[in-house]
């Protein structure tokens, strides 16, 4: 084979790889939607709902840890106002956070939340969170932040606590500017 076959077999295979990644790139967005829908990271499985109607009451009790946390990227503190609290299956119920930004300036964040284990997230019920929307807050501004919720009766019974995680990030906050400016 002489050097002009094997360059053109080269840039063919270049061709396909360089195709081949920009397809897999392409695909990713995709695929990770998938993968946080089923496994519910990201809190992405967390179902979300405008009515409670159907929560139906249960005898049955389960343990949530309310866990918070907040990104370097924001100075606030963040903290859940109960550790942990047990609530009935079915039942409306409320779980309250409070945000304090002790700066001299005006800082909007936003929340990104979790719920462990991820088969629990599919029966987690969020009606209304304080991370569906920026939350700004004032210089020395504390604000409690409330979180609407039930956990569908036909939970699984082999799960018995739930944790729920918070973490506050600076609005407009992109990881990629903290890489870029080490």
């Amino acid at each position: 084979m002489d050097l002009k076959q094997k360059n053109r077999k080269t840039v063919r295979r270049l061709t396909l790889v360089a195709v081949g990644m920009f397809g897999f790139g392409f695909a990713l967005w995709p695929l990770y939607s998938v993968l946080c829908e089923v496994t519910g990271l990201g809190g992405r499985a967390i179902q979300v709902e405008q009515n409670n109607s159907e929560a139906v009451a249960s005898d049955r009790v389960v343990s949530i840890r309310f866990d918070a946390s907040v990104n370097s990227s924001l100075s606030w503190d963040f903290k859940a106002k109960e550790k942990v609290s047990e609530f009935n299956l079915g039942v409306p119920s409320t779980a309250y956070y409070v945000a304090t930004n002790p700066g001299s300036d005006a800082v909007t964040g936003q929340a990104t939340y979790n719920v462990t284990p991820p088969e629990a997230s599919l029966y987690f019920v969020k009606t209304e969170c304080f991370c569906f929307t920026e939350q700004k807050l004032e210089a020395n501004e504390s604000k409690d932040m409330p979180v609407y919720f039930y956990i569908k009766p036909d939970l699984p019974e082999h799960i018995k606590d739930i944790t729920l995680s918070y973490t506050f990030y600076r609005h407009g906050y992109d990881p990629s500017d903290r890489m870029a400016n080490h």
